[in-house]
C-alpha cells in the first residue's frame, strides 16, 4: 500500500467538508463544515496566500486524510504562547492531521501517514530542525498515533484548545531531523 500526497486545491474542498463532519473528527477540529466556511479556511493555503501546506493524502491513490504543514516561525503567535511551556527551536515544524476515510480509522494509516510526512519534511524543509506537535491531553487517538509514528512526548503545555470544550491542557511531541552521516 502507498501512501502519497499533494497541496490541495479547491475542488477538494468538498471532500474536506465531508471529513470535518465526521463525529470522531468533529469533536477535535471543531471546525465549521459549509462550502464557504471550508472556502475561507482553506482557501488561502490551496491558493498559495499562506505559508502553510495543506496536503491531501492518499492510500493507493484513493483520498485518506488531511495533513497540515507549517514551520512554526511562520506563525510567531503559537511559537509565544507555547514557548512558556517549551522552547520551539529554530527551524521547527509542525502537522496537524486527520484520517477523513471512516473505513480507515483504527487501522494504523495514520501513524504511517505522519511517519512519511515526516521523513519527507527533511528534505521538503532543509532547515528543519524536528516536528513540534501539541496535542489536546484528552486526545488519546491523536497523542497514540504520535507516538506509534516514532514521535516522543516531551512535555506538557497550557494552550489554547482547539475546541472549547476541552481544558488547555496538552501533551508536546517531538522528533529530531535524523543525523546525517559524515561523508
Amino acid at each position: 500500500m502507498k501512501i502519497t500526497w499533494r497541496r490541495t486545491t479547491e475542488a477538494d474542498f468538498p471532500l474536506l467538508g465531508r471529513w470535518l463532519a465526521q463525529p470522531y473528527v468533529a469533536r477535535w477540529w471543531n471546525h465549521e463544515t459549509s462550502p464557504e466556511a471550508v472556502r475561507r479556511d482553506f482557501g488561502p493555503s490551496a491558493r498559495r496566500e499562506e505559508p502553510n501546506e495543506d496536503l491531501l493524502v492518499f492510500l493507493d491513490g484513493e483520498p485518506l486524510g488531511l495533513v497540515q504543514r507549517c514551520r512554526w516561525a511562520d506563525y510567531p503567535e503559537y511559537g509565544e504562547e507555547m514557548a512558556d511551556y517549551y522552547r520551539v527551536p529554530p527551524g521547527a515544524v509542525s502537522l496537524d492531521y486527520l484520517v477523513g476515510d471512516p473505513r480507515r480509522v483504527g487501522k494504523g494509516l495514520g501513524a504511517r501517514m505522519i511517519r512519511e510526512v515526516i521523513e519527507a519534511t527533511w528534505v521538503d524543509y532543509p532547515e528543519s530542525s524536528c516536528v513540534l506537535i501539541p496535542v489536546s491531553t484528552a486526545n488519546l487517538a491523536s497523542w497514540r498515533m504520535l507516538e506509534k509514528a516514532g514521535m516522543r512526548r516531551v512535555g506538557q503545555a497550557d494552550l489554547e484548545p482547539d475546541n472549547p470544550i476541552d481544558d488547555r491542557a496538552h501533551f508536546v511531541y517531538r522528533t529530531d531531523r535524523p543525523a546525517q552521516p559524515d561523508r
